[in-house]
């Protein structure tokens, strides 16, 4: 049988480690690359806020070819989808028919991913999609993954959140309202260790920052807000 040649939409995150997870112990795909957004402006994970020296150092122990789309300070949709464009082309040049995604439930995200794709003759995989958010934390953290919070919505955090390790004791003390991985954008993650790392890898907490952004309207906007504004708390991981 031929494999589904599959690039992963990598995100750094734990919903992304553990729909990676599953995509590879599938028998009908191979993963051949990760593909990473950037902020250029910054040189970190867009939304996650992540540094690239890290994220490469993570794409390394997963040891999977890994490749990043700079996108600049404030991308609009025009430029963030011919970024995307150039790369699913040259992605498609290279044999790929396949773009896997760690979405869990947000059905207007998934549409508009498949119908993008569709234009250039892919097909989306999403391996971790419908399933039960506080079935899927667990099952995280039983398989041995572990995650660190990098950035937080202060609408329900505050700066102590962010730089706390995931554990038992984390999903079963969530603020009420909170999706267990965060679906809505309540917070991001960094995943340093796990069944799919060669490696650890290894950091130091940071400086803790506040930021204050308008409300996008894009479908992947870090949290979503009926105010104008929304605040967001950092952690920066030092390698």
């Amino acid at each position: 049988m031929n494999k589904h040649k599959t690039y992963f939409n990598w995100s750094s995150g734990k919903d992304s480690a553990l729909a990676l997870y599953h995509l590879l112990q599938e028998k009908n795909y191979t993963v051949d690359e990760l593909i990473t957004t950037v902020n250029s402006h910054y040189n970190r994970v867009s939304m996650h806020g992540l540094g690239k020296e890290l994220l490469i150092a993570q794409t390394d122990a997963l040891n999977i070819k890994a490749s990043l789309i700079e996108l600049p300070e404030m991308p609009d949709m025009e430029t963030y989808e011919q970024k995307m464009g150039e790369t699913v082309s040259r992605l498609k040049s290279d044999g790929f028919t396949h773009a896997a995604f760690g979405d869990i439930f947000l059905e207007d995200l998934r549409e508009y991913r498949e119908n993008q794709l569709a234009k250039q003759g892919f097909k989306a995989v999403f391996p971790i999609w419908k399933r039960d958010t506080k079935e899927l934390i667990n099952e995280f953290v039983d398989l041995g993954f572990k995650t660190i919070i990098v950035c937080a919505n202060s609408k329900y955090f505050d700066e102590d959140f962010v730089g706390t390790v995931i554990d038992k004791y984390f999903i079963d003390n969530l603020p009420e309202g909170v999706d267990p991985c965060g679906e809505n954008g309540e917070f991001h993650t960094f995943c340093f260790d796990g069944p799919i790392f060669k490696n650890p890898i290894e950091f130091k907490i940071g400086e803790k920052v506040y930021r204050e952004y308008n409300n996008p309207n894009a479908d992947d906007s870090v949290c979503k807000s009926e105010s104008d504004k929304y605040g967001v708390w950092y952690c920066d991981l030092i390698p």
